[in-house]
C-alpha cells in the first residue's frame, strides 16, 4: 500500500507542480516516445539478462506492490516452530522428527501455513533437519549452511541488479528518444513556429520520461527489491541459528532467544511478548 502511495505522491507532485506553473499535460502524451524509451529498455533488458532471471526480476518487482511478508508475527511463529522442534526432540529424540520432516503438514502446530507457504524456507529447515537426524558434525552443518546461504544471497540479488541495470539505462534512452525527435524537428524547418514548437516540446518529452522512469518508478523498485532480499537473508539466518541449536541441543527457551536475537530491531519481538508465547504454549 504504500508503495502505491509513494506513486501517486511522485506523479501528482510532477504533474500538479507542472499544470501549476502553466504547463499543458496534454503535450506529455507522446506514445511514440513511450515505445522508444520502455521497448528499447525492455529489448536491451532481454538481451542482458537470460530469460528465466529476467521472469523472477519482473516476479520479484511486482512483488513489491505487496505488504512485507516478513512481519514480527512471521518470525513468532518461527521462533515457536523451532521451539517446538526442539522440545519434541528433548522429549522423544531426533528420529521422533523424520515423519515430521518428510510431511510438514502432518503438524501444522510446529510448520504453521505461513512457514509452509514459504517454500524455500521450508526446504532449507527441512533439508537441514535431515542432516541432523542423520548425525552429522555440527561444524560440518554449519559450513554446509553458510554455503547454501551464500549461494541464496546471490540468487536473491540476481534480480535486483536487472532493474537496477535497466533504471540505470532508462535515462539514457530517453535522451535517444529526444535526439530522435530533434531529429524529426530538423525535418520541420521551414514549418510554422507553433509547429516547431510543438515538434521540439514533444521531443524534450523523451528526457523527462526517460528520467522520471528511473528516478521516480524503475530505481526504487529496485532498492526496495534489495531491501526485501536483505529481508529474506536475516530469516535464513535466524532459521540457521534455530537448526545450529537443534544439532547441538540447546534448550527449547534458549534456542527461542539465541534466535530472537538474530531478528533485526524493527521486527525482533520482546522478551515479554516471546515469553508470552511461549507460556501460553505449555498451557
Amino acid at each position: 500500500m504504500l508503495v502505491i502511495i509513494g506513486y501517486i505522491v511522485v506523479f501528482s507532485s510532477l504533474l500538479g507542480g507542472y499544470m501549476w506553473g502553466g504547463g499543458h499535460p496534454l503535450i506529455l502524451i507522446q506514445p511514440n516516445e513511450y515505445v522508444i524509451i520502455v521497448g528499447a529498455a525492455v529489448g536491451a533488458l532481454i538481451v542482458a539478462s537470460p530469460l528465466q532471471l529476467v521472469k523472477a526480476a519482473v516476479s520479484k518487482a511486482t512483488a513489491t506492490i505487496k505488504p512485507e511478508p516478513y512481519t514480527k508475527e512471521f518470525y513468532l511463529e518461527l521462533l515457536m516452530c523451532f521451539y517446538m522442534l526442539t522440545n519434541k526432540t528433548r522429549k522423544e529424540g531426533l528420529l521422533s522428527l523424520e515423519e515430521l520432516i518428510e510431511n510438514p503438514e502432518t503438524n501444522p502446530a510446529i510448520f504453521t501455513d505461513k512457514i509452509r507457504a514459504d517454500h524455500h524456507l521450508l526446504e532449507f529447515v527441512c533439508d537441514n533437519l535431515r542432516l541432523i537426524v542423520t548425525g552429522v558434525e555440527v561444524h560440518q552443518l554449519e559450513e554446509l549452511m553458510d554455503q547454501v546461504l551464500e549461494t541464496h544471497h546471490e540468487d536473491e540479488h540476481a534480480p535486483v541488479k536487472v532493474i537496477q541495470t535497466m533504471a540505470d539505462g532508462l535515462p539514457a534512452f530517453g535522451i535517444v528518444a529526444a535526439v530522435m525527435g530533434v531529429v524529426h524537428t530538423m525535418e520541420l524547418v521551414g514549418a510554422p513556429p507553433a509547429v516547431m514548437g510543438k515538434a521540439i516540446a514533444a521531443a524534450l518529452v523523451g528526457t523527462f520520461i526517460g528520467i522520471l522512469l528511473a528516478y521516480g518508478f524503475v530505481g526504487p523498485v529496485g532498492s526496495l527489491m534489495a531491501v526485501r532480499a536483505e529481508m529474506t537473508g536475516n530469516l535464513f539466518r535466524c532459521a540457521q541459528k534455530g537448526l545450529l541449536c537443534t544439532a547441538k541441543g540447546v534448550s527449547p527457551a534458549m534456542t527461542a532467544e539465541y534466535m530472537r536475537a538474530m531478528i533485526s530491531s524493527d521486527k525482533r519481538p520482546s522478551f515479554q511478548e516471546l515469553d508470552d508465547l511461549l507460556r501460553s504454549n505449555k498451557g
